[in-house]
């Protein structure tokens, strides 16, 4: 990675789903799982994310095979790259730092 690339809450947890899923993660599922993370998106902010997560090569995006009950049209799955992993561990460190030593105070509160 060239860059330091910081992530944004919505692209830590979409590359966290992405992971999850492995090769099966295209949008209905993608979609569910954030869902039951408690995050709502629609289909059209789902694919804004992952295309631009696709343009700074934080995921990658394959279609795979028409199928008749989409009417022949394909999938198209995504999956997380080098880069993507890389990012989300930066992202995992300074978050993790961030909160040593709040703990106690989150819980008087």
């Amino acid at each position: 990675m060239s860059e330091n690339i910081h992530l944004g809450e919505l692209e830590q947890i979409l590359l966290l789903a992405v992971l999850r899923r492995r090769s099966a993660g295209y949008a209905v599922p993608l979609l569910e799982d954030l869902e039951a993370a408690g995050r709502r998106l629609s289909r059209g902010a789902l694919y804004t994310a992952l295309e631009r997560l696709e343009q700074k090569d934080l995921v990658r995006s394959r279609l795979g095979e028409p199928l008749a009950e989409r009417g022949g049209r394909a999938r198209r799955y995504y999956e997380v790259t080098a880069d993507g992993l890389m990012a989300l561990r930066e992202s995992r460190r300074v978050l993790l730092a961030l909160w040593d030593g709040l703990e106690a105070q989150l819980e008087r509160s």
